[in-house]
């Protein structure tokens, strides 16, 4: 869909900036000169970035923007202030703004990236507006969000071989969504009007998991006061999950070996053997061919489970994923919380996208999680997250002499573009996702400083 963005202004010359900026640009531009304007536009279309200059002749910016925001809740909006007014733009951010841009423009570059990231940020949220609709439909299965192309490759992977009835083995850190793949997999397949059955070996004693797969019969054991089916018999025609199967001690490995070539097992206490057809999936956030290498675990189930692996990659490794998936959790926590839907700013974005995440989606979950639990407004800030924001050192500060603006400017500008280079590793590509400056723009900055 061609972007539609409306422009609130009534200066010609701030018209002519803009309608010059987008000439090139495949995008619509509605101009309106006042709010009457303004309204009148807003509800005859669906915009996907509103650009409002904070005075106009019959009224104020800001004001407008808190009605269209009472419309549509996520209207993505930047308003245009003077630096006398720039406080209240400040406090709107809080409220929903998404950023706002001094007058007069002294950057035009600036002002293309700030576009940029509220256009891709609009049309993040309609992505993920769509998925949820889609999977309301579907019955509200768990979806995997992503963007990146690593993760198109895993799920192509995955729609090749769900069909296929074959044992899989899925490997990737600990948060990373195995299960989500699990899942994936067997909706896809054949059995998926059968139950999918997931246990986590590393969360269960030897002795309680071998009962909740095997099953047991009335007096088995102490605690058994009824007969209880097992795993193995309630996943009969469909899929049996097996999560962090590296952890199923050296016994029950052999009994799963001995299940899995007889299609055959025996309740915990009889001796009556019972037939089983499932399909298995196994998930593990270990090396399996190193632990099979030193013993720790079965070379014969390896081989025997490993008959087609897919590696889940870490959140690091598909950082255009992050946004996507903190939308999704934005919407999905505000739901269940029952809270008014709520925006990130785009300093608490920046932070998201560029933190660590040594515990994957899982850890992005709960942050956002955490973010909707204590916010007090609609945009969700830095400091709502929990997360430090990350600072990016420029060298020594041009502090022990005086510089004219345009000297200091630039000297601050090389080192930042610098700074940005060395965290990106020497990739323009992610170097400008990272400042959120257009690609072209970046790299005539890194030719200009002579970086690369």
């Amino acid at each position: 869909m061609t972007p539609h963005i409306l422009l609130v202004d009534d200066d010609p010359f701030t018209q002519q900036l803009f309608k010059g900026l987008f000439r090139n640009v495949s995008l619509r531009l509605t101009v309106a000169g006042s709010v009457a304007e303004a309204k009148a536009a807003y509800h005859a279309h669906d915009f996907n970035l509103v650009i409002l200059d904070q005075r106009l002749p019959d009224g104020n910016g800001l004001s407008l923007f808190g009605e269209m925001r009472a419309e549509r809740p996520r209207q993505i909006a930047i308003l245009i202030t003077g630096y006398a007014d720039y406080r209240d733009a400040v406090r709107a951010v809080k409220d929903g703004l998404f950023d706002y841009l001094t007058k007069p423009f002294e950057n035009l570059d600036e002002l293309e990236a700030v576009i940029d990231k509220a256009l891709a940020m609009d049309s993040a949220y309609r992505e993920i507006s769509t998925l949820r609709d889609t999977l309301e439909g579907r019955g509200g299965h768990n979806p995997i969000v992503y963007r990146s192309q690593v993760m198109e490759r895993v799920l192509n992977t995955v729609r090749q071989i769900a069909p296929l009835d074959t044992t899989v083995l899925i490997e990737g850190e600990s948060g990373t969504g195995k299960e989500l793949v699990a899942r994936q997999i067997h909706l896809q397949s054949a059995r998926s009007k059968s139950p999918l059955f997931a246990v986590n070996c590393g969360a269960l004693s030897e002795s309680l998991l071998e009962a909740t797969l095997f099953g047991a019969e009335k007096g088995a054991f102490t605690s058994a006061a009824r007969t209880t089916s097992g795993y193995f018999e309630s996943a009969n025609g469909g899929t049996l999950f097996l999560d962090e199967i590296a952890d199923m001690s050296p016994k029950l490995q052999a009994s799963l070996l001995r299940v899995l070539q007889e299609k055959q097992f025996t309740r915990l206490g009889s001796t009556a053997q019972r037939s089983t057809d499932f399909r298995l999936i196994c998930a593990t956030n270990r090396n399996l061919d190193e632990a099979t290498r030193q013993g720790r675990f079965r070379s014969d189930l390896f081989y025997r489970i490993n008959v087609v692996s897919i590696t889940v990659p870490p959140l690091r490794d598909r950082r255009e994923d992050i946004q996507a998936l903190a939308l999704y959790y934005l919407a999905h926590f505000c739901d269940k919380f029952q809270r008014a839907p709520m925006t990130f700013s785009p300093e608490a974005m920046r932070v998201l996208e560029s933190a660590a995440w040594p515990g994957n989606v899982r850890e992005l979950q709960h942050a956002v999680e955490r973010a909707v639990a204590v916010n007090v407004g609609t945009s969700v800030d830095v400091c709502a997250l929990g997360l430090s924001s990350p600072s990016v050192t420029v060298g020594p500060a041009a502090v022990a002499e005086l510089l004219d603006f345009r000297e200091a400017r630039e000297r601050f500008e090389r080192d930042y573009f610098a700074a940005v280079m060395r965290a990106a590793g020497g990739n323009v590509s992610e170097a400008a996702r990272l400042s959120g400056i257009a690609r072209q723009n970046f790299h005539n900055r890194v030719v200009k400083f002579k970086l690369s």
